[in-house]
């Protein structure tokens, strides 16, 4: 957890293991721009003034807090401290939530922090160093702890509303086997059983996102995959089902708040 001795902006990634990313990045001064994506963004500062804007307020991460961006909403990043920054994140499917909680609808933090100790002590696991691997049973009882703790945290009291949770997992499984063509709600709607107004709804409510933002973020998945291997942004960019390069750079760049290209420079590839 020690400061950097470099003024080098930089990223490094765990293993993929699941539906969960993690990552350690330490940034100088700007970070990323304005972007989203369809998880949880969970973590915390290690060190340093990590700010960034959320929900129409400026917020600053410090040591010791807990950091939860809800799926699909806008933020940014940049340092508030001469020294810079340095966070680890984790990034968790809705889905995973979802199972553990049983469909309830997604928990939400208001402002993106919390100073909930319980929520603190069940990220602790999942948000350790890297270089610490994960046993496989261990990551799944710390996502059971961490998916408790947030629906603790929320200390909302959502009225239930009406939906089909076994519908919208069909649909979702249904995005992952058709990832390489175009697919319609229409479609979606046939292999899930349910009207396609209604699962568009029930999606969204349980998924935290469209489904064609769900299946955007997919294709990205597979395109972070295949550049980090060291396949040219073109033809991983036709892989992913994306019409060409500079189309899968503006999805890529309005997820991740940073183009492909400075993505894969920082990997250090």
């Amino acid at each position: 957890m020690g400061k950097p001795t470099t003024n080098i902006d930089w990223l490094h990634r765990a293993p993929h293991a699941s539906g969960l990313e993690r990552i350690e990045a330490y940034f100088s001064g700007f970070g990323f721009d304005p972007h989203r994506h369809d998880t949880y963004a969970i973590g915390r500062t290690l060190f340093g003034v990590q700010s960034f804007h959320y929900r129409g307020n400026k917020t600053h991460s410090l040591p010791g807090t807990t950091m939860v961006l809800h799926p699909d909403e806008v933020h940014d990043g940049w340092a508030s401290s001469e020294e810079g920054f340095k966070y680890r994140m984790i990034y968790v499917e809705p889905a995973l939530i979802q199972q553990i909680l049983g469909g309830k609808p997604l928990p939400f933090i208001h402002n993106g922090l919390s100073r909930d100790p319980w929520l603190y002590r069940a990220s602790e696991v999942l948000l350790q160093s890297l270089d610490c691997p994960i046993d496989p049973l261990q990551e799944q009882d710390a996502l059971f702890d961490l998916a408790q703790a947030l629906n603790n945290a929320s200390g909302i009291n959502i009225v239930r509303k009406t939906f089909d949770y076994q519908a919208a997992e069909r649909a979702r499984e249904f995005i992952h086997s058709a990832l390489g063509r175009p697919i319609t709600l229409e479609e979606m709607a046939a292999h899930s059983g349910r009207d396609r107004w209604a699962l568009s709804r029930d999606f969204r409510l349980l998924f935290g996102t469209s489904p064609y933002r769900y299946l955007t973020m997919r294709r990205l998945d597979l395109v972070r995959t295949l550049i980090g291997q060291g396949q040219s942004l073109v033809d991983a960019a036709l892989t992913a089902g994306f019409t060409d390069q500079s189309h899968m750079t503006r999805q890529f760049h309005s997820t991740f708040g940073l183009p492909p290209s400075r993505w894969v420079k920082m990997l250090g590839r």
